[in-house]
């Protein structure tokens, strides 16, 4: 028989071995994982999936929105934190906002100037105003201050922009009254959409702030988006309202607060934090 040439030899090997290494890491690895985990660990394999009437409601390793179909919280439940994944706990744009503790700027948008796809200018807010905005909403929900350092009690981030002649709160735009009149002498202007400001200082003013009411998980979304889990303290800021609007007893809603907290990962790593969807189904069984 005649011997293949050395060229076709190679080839033939190659192929071969791209053929087996499929088998084994395209289908018999694949096959092997999934059926070890089905057999352990189905539910967590299975995305951890809660049930409520013999429907899916959620996942218990992935948050979800308590909100109407406008956006605004329903009384009735405890609200998750802030998520920046997607519209918000969606697991295929996992991420964080990618903004941190220097981005205090907003951009303020121009009225009757559009974006690139043709809708109307938003503007950009920065993660401060983003933090206070939320403080400010979580506040008025929960019948508490809402207020913080570094921010306006409209809302915003509480910060100036410095020139010789004067200073311009950037983030609250004209009309808006200036949250002080004036800064070492200066007297403190509301900002001009579209007006350049670069030039200034940059100054974030901290205001008189002792006692900040708001837990920081309900300001800030998760590095992942997906978490869905809030702090202890930040149940219990929720705790008498859930009550009030389900006409509980505020020590029952506490119980239910304490019955699903979970301790510090191996004891030491973390800090206690609380479910939210398991929460609030077991507020719908009471």
């Amino acid at each position: 028989m005649e011997r293949l040439p050395s060229w076709l030899r190679q080839h033939l090997a190659a192929i071969r071995a791209v053929v087996v290494l499929t088998l084994i890491t395209g289908a018999l690895y694949p096959l092997a994982v999934t059926g070890v985990a089905q057999a352990l660990f189905n539910d967590k394999a299975n995305g951890s999936i809660v049930q409520k009437d013999g429907k899916d409601v959620g996942s218990a390793i992935i948050g979800q929105l308590f909100t109407d179909n406008d956006g605004n919280p329903v009384k009735t439940y405890f609200q998750s934190r802030p998520s920046a994944a997607g519209d918000g706990y969606d697991p295929t744009s996992t991420s964080a906002s990618n903004l941190g503790p220097e981005d205090i700027v907003d951009v303020l948008p121009v009225p009757g100037q559009k974006d690139e796809e043709g809708n109307p200018d938003e503007g950009k807010q920065s993660l401060l105003t983003q933090v206070c905005a939320r403080s400010k909403a979580v506040g008025e929900l929960e019948g508490v201050s809402g207020a913080r350092p570094y921010c306006t009690p409209d809302g915003v981030g509480a910060v100036l922009k410095v020139f010789p002649d004067r200073a311009v709160s950037v983030n609250q735009a004209c009309p808006a009254k200036p949250f002080i009149a004036a800064y070492q002498g200066l007297p403190v202007e509301c900002a001009k959409p579209g007006e350049d400001y670069a030039a200034g200082r940059t100054v974030p003013v901290r205001g008189n702030v002792t006692k900040v009411e708001v837990p920081a998980d309900a300001v800030t979304a998760s590095g992942s988006g997906l978490d869905p889990h809030i702090s202890v303290a930040y149940a219990e800021l929720q705790a008498p309202r859930v009550a009030n609007e389900r006409g509980l007893d505020l020590a029952k809603v506490q119980d239910l607060i304490r019955q699903h907290t979970t301790g510090r990962s191996l004891g030491f790593m973390g800090e206690p934090a609380v479910n939210v969807l398991k929460l609030n189904l077991s507020l719908d069984k009471e």
